[in-house]
């Protein structure tokens, strides 16, 4: 199967990336290496290609009964020009996706949602929705770029003619980038501040260029998957197809501030009302290496020698300079503190539970 290509791509090689499939794509993983670009973000700004994602259009009269029946949270919340993270689950309680939503009106709506899933989500928006609402994959007329760091307001202002400070975290507004029509979202995966920005794919070379001729007195660098898949780690953010399944539920991963079981019927809602009285038998944990190995995912979660869990992604953070990682465990071996062991390597190396936010954004490199 040919992997599809971002507007980018060309450029992405040109700028001599390793370029890897990712969720169907052809993706940059890195430029000049994960460490050095992680902390470029953490420590000034980063540009990345995230082009991959989807956009998926939910318009009409009953637009706001169609997404408040889709996700678990409350979109009758949401003011214009707000974004929202929520969920999509099935009957079961188990996770279509994880997403977020964008409220242009109570008649227009805008889900951003994961590659892997960009097809899937749709065809399950339009099962379940598809008689009440306008339903749009508009995927094909959107690149997105993320700008990302401390420093990504000022280097964006450069080129847009709105003033960013307007936008609060987890709002948007429409404007332009050097004089291209765009929705600026002020949201990320990072846990820094920064902006993801949706423009036209004809345009995503030219405001690319742009931004990064912009941002060069600010250090700025192109950003690959590699460090946005540690960036997010560091914070805790839930990577769907690792943390987050059809055989996991927003429960079980710690997400049940996204679920709103005081507003009407949703699908799912009766299975996660269920699971409120009768307890979660796994759940989602962050945990620390006491000994050396980097957990990685698939690896086995062990008490005292028994198995209890699995990991579900680990990596060496570049932030604290110590091995970290998620997991699930049998919901009664969760609690923090207590000491684990992970399979690395044929042995068992000693790990202790922590909350899943091992990253302190006051405490920079």
């Amino acid at each position: 199967m040919d992997l599809r290509k971002t507007p980018l791509n060309q450029i992405h090689k040109e700028l001599s990336a390793k370029m890897v499939p990712f969720a169907g794509w052809e993706m940059p993983v890195q430029y000049t290496g994960i460490i050095d670009e992680h902390r470029i973000v953490r420590k000034k700004v980063g540009l990345f290609d995230v082009s991959h994602m989807g956009e998926i259009f939910v318009a009409g009269e009953r637009a706001l009964e169609a997404v408040q029946l889709l996700t678990t949270n409350d979109a009758s919340k949401m003011v214009d020009g707000q974004v929202q993270y929520t969920l999509l689950c099935y009957p079961d309680g188990g996770i279509v996706d994880d997403v977020t939503l964008y409220k242009f009106n109570e008649q227009r709506f805008l889900f951003c949602v994961n590659a892997s899933n960009t097809e899937r989500d749709f065809e399950w928006i339009k099962e379940n929705v598809g008689d009440i609402a306008n339903l749009k994959n508009a995927s094909d007329s959107f690149a997105q770029l993320s700008i990302q760091g401390p420093l990504a307001q000022e280097v964006l202002q450069k080129s847009c003619n709105i003033d960013l400070s307007e936008i609060k975290y987890y709002h948007f507004m429409v404007g332009l980038i050097s004089s291209a029509g765009t929705i600026i979202s002020r949201t990320g995966y990072t846990g820094e501040d920064g902006f993801e920005i949706y423009i036209p794919p004809e345009e995503a070379n030219r405001i690319w260029n742009k931004i990064l001729d912009d941002g060069k007195s600010y250090g700025i660098k192109p950003i690959g998957l590699g460090a946005r898949d540690t960036l997010r780690l560091e914070m805790g953010y839930p990577l769907y197809g690792n943390e987050l399944s059809k055989d996991t539920t927003p429960l079980e991963a710690g997400l049940a501030r996204f679920v709103a079981f005081n507003k009407n019927d949703f699908i799912g809602k009766k299975s996660l009302e269920s699971q409120t009285k009768t307890g979660i038998k796994k759940k989602l944990i962050g945990f620390k290496m006491i000994e050396t190995g980097i957990a990685r995912h698939g690896s086995q979660i062990f008490n005292d020698k028994k198995p209890i869990g699995e990991v579900t992604s680990g990596t060496m953070s570049p932030s604290i300079g110590i091995p970290i990682g998620m997991g699930y465990v049998e919901a009664g071996f969760s609690e923090t503190g207590r000491e684990i062991g992970i399979g690395i390597r044929n042995r068992i190396s000693k790990a202790v539970i922590v909350t899943k936010r091992f990253y302190n954004l006051q405490h920079k490199l």
